[in-house]
């Protein structure tokens, strides 16, 4: 799975979830204070993606994540670790 396959499953999951503006879902911005999405809101989007990446999540893979890119290099570190 490319980095831009998981980008466009992040922006399909914060439209569908949480009816974020896909033109606001842009690699550089920041979950909480662009996207409004809080940290409850975050547990729910990895929720949403687990089945995607297909192996177990640890939490502690999103502890540093703040941007939109981080979502999708920590999702794409577990797929191909």
């Amino acid at each position: 799975m490319t980095k831009d396959e998981i980008l466009q499953q992040i922006v399909n999951v914060l439209q569908q979830t949480f009816d974020t503006d896909p033109a606001k879902v842009l690699p550089e911005a920041r979950l909480y204070e662009d996207l409004d999405i809080d940290s409850i809101d975050a547990v729910d989007l990895i929720v949403q993606l687990k089945p995607m990446i297909g192996k177990r999540i640890q939490p502690e893979a999103f502890k540093a994540v703040r941007t939109v890119q981080d979502v999708v290099d920590a999702l794409h570190g577990i797929v191909h670790s």
